[in-house]
């Protein structure tokens, strides 16, 4: 059975989402839909100096309110507004760390950057999904919702679709039987909600990795 699990690519998010890297083969970074603008693809929340939490926003060039997440840009200044922005976080002084050195770095495309993150956030972590990047599948541009997943599935030989709590309302089970795609979801994550950026610094992967993979067996619907 090869397991496929297709999430929206975000900024550093909650260990929670890694489940989906912990319970599939493949990990398909959905990229090639609309970038949401007061989504969390392109920010987070980090405590400051002081333990206030703050957003983080990755400095992104302007462009059609269209646009989809692989064809954003970072602005032309995003490394000089990282170095100012960073001053207010701790989490952000050692740039040594795997998850903070590519902040400095932050240039060019976002999708090719987060793509990256997110794929040595699941090193750090201990995952090792095969990733797979939406826009490289060429889908049809007519397919939506359930259909355009249930077409990755099928492109990627996949005989099982993992999906984060949230989609029951999304996907109906008697049409992934019918397309012969076993169809799972996660139960509610109970943990910490903050950035995994934020937790990795305080906590180290170990019981992190132990806590995300308690909590990343599928239910079948």
């Amino acid at each position: 059975m090869t397991r496929i699990a297709v999430m929206q690519p975000y900024f550093a998010p909650y260990a929670g989402y890694f489940r989906l890297a912990a319970a599939s083969d493949i990990f398909v970074i959905f990229d090639c839909v609309q970038f949401p603008r007061r989504g969390w693809v392109h920010r987070n929340r980090l405590p400051d100096g002081e333990g206030v939490v703050r957003w983080l926003t990755l400095p992104l060039a302007k462009a059609p309110q269209s646009t989809a997440i692989n064809a954003m840009r970072f602005s032309q200044d995003s490394l000089s507004r990282l170095e100012t922005e960073a001053r207010s976080f701790p989490d952000l002084q050692d740039r040594g760390h795997p998850l903070v050195a590519p902040l400095f770095k932050a240039e060019g495309s976002l999708g090719d950057w987060l793509a990256e993150y997110l794929e040595t956030t699941c090193a750090l972590l201990g995952f090792a999904p095969r990733f797979v990047r939406s826009s490289d599948l060429n889908l049809p541009v007519g397919l939506k919702g359930q259909a355009r997943i249930i077409e990755i599935v099928k492109r990627l030989e996949g005989s099982s679709y993992i999906n984060a709590p949230g989609g029951r309302d999304l996907y109906d089970p008697e049409t992934f039987r019918a397309a012969e795609i076993e169809l799972g979801f996660l139960a509610p994550y109970e943990g910490d909600w903050g950035s995994i950026l934020h937790r990795l610094r305080r906590e180290g992967p170990a019981n992190l990795t132990r806590e995300i993979i308690s909590q990343s067996k599928p239910l079948i619907a």
